[in-house]
């Protein structure tokens, strides 16, 4: 099992942010570890009927199977399980722990008004 797998195993195991289990996310992922926890404490994953979107400092950012931003597009090897950026990461976390924040609607149709 790597690292990724093993604290999704842990945080699957407990349904809760443990010091334990954000000791082993921050190990593997360092800043973007702390930045996705921060995004889920504040409540910036969307769970939408379309998309799953993570609310970023500049912009918002569409997370399914991979993330639309700079960071995964540029910096990140997308063979490396432990490399992903900050908002994949917060996702894979509120799945874990049910903090997203549904909305019963479209994004493509909310992204229209923004």
């Amino acid at each position: 099992m790597n690292p990724v797998e093993q604290w999704q195993a842990d945080l699957d195991d407990v349904e809760s942010l443990t010091p334990d289990v954000v000791d082993r996310i921050l190990t593997v992922h360092d800043d973007r570890g702390m930045q996705a926890i921060e995004a889920v404490s504040e409540q910036r994953v969307k769970q939408y009927q379309d998309f799953v979107v993570v609310v970023g400092f500049e912009d918002e950012y569409i997370v399914e199977g991979g993330c639309t931003c700079r960071d995964s597009e540029y910096n990140l090897d997308p063979e490396d399980p432990t490399e992903l950026c900050w908002h994949a990461l917060a996702v894979e976390i509120a799945r874990r722990i049910d903090a997203m924040d549904h909305h019963d609607m479209w994004y493509s149709d909310v992204r229209e008004f923004l």
